[in-house]
């Protein structure tokens, strides 16, 4: 019985520190270098009323700087307000542990794109943002708990939640440790 109890407790032991796997959208190795982006993954989800907003993160190595995707795509039966990136834009996420990481815009202005789809507007904005030096170590020891966005003409702050069940396909996500999980996938 004793046995039984060690495996038991072996199992969820290892279990507790297992890993999260990398998996890639892109994973290309040429004559100019490799290139790797991970899957999307949904950092932000709001459902109020009759618009949707979500924010996925996917993280990209291109050989030399290290740089996360941000891309935010709301939906809405009213008008969406156009919001951009430009080279001024940053990104900060605040720790649990009180401190604050930056990252950088590499884009343009960039304002998305808007479509009509099913009777509703949908806008679509991506961008891309550098790690600044130092960065990783702090994001790969301390689970995030805010992030502000600073696009081209306003400043906008997202709660990061532990977990949360996505209302649109049920899937279960962890964002504040989403780069405790994944900043490997690309060093």
């Amino acid at each position: 019985m004793k046995k039984f109890f060690l495996v038991l407790f072996l199992i969820n032991f290892s279990t507790l520190f297992a890993q999260k796997e990398c998996e890639y959208n892109t994973n290309v190795t040429d004559s100019i270098g490799t290139y790797k982006s991970t899957k999307e993954f949904l950092a932000h989800e709001r459902f109020f009323g009759g618009s949707e907003k979500s924010i996925f993160f996917s993280l990209i190595d291109s050989g030399e700087f290290p740089s996360l995707n941000i891309k935010i795509i709301q939906k809405s039966s009213e008008f969406i307000p156009v919001a951009c990136f430009d080279s001024t834009s940053k990104i900060y996420f605040q720790l649990e542990n009180g401190k604050i990481v930056t990252l950088i815009s590499i884009n343009e202005e960039n304002c998305g794109n808007s479509i009509f789809i099913d009777n509703k507007n949908c806008r679509i904005l991506s961008g891309y943002f550098l790690f600044m030096k130092d960065t990783f170590e702090e994001l790969k020891n301390s689970p995030i708990s805010l992030m502000r966005i600073k696009f081209s003409t306003e400043t906008v702050d997202y709660i990061i939640k532990e977990e949360f069940v996505s209302e649109a396909d049920r899937s279960v996500f962890k964002p504040a440790t989403y780069f405790m999980d994944y900043l490997k996938c690309i060093e």
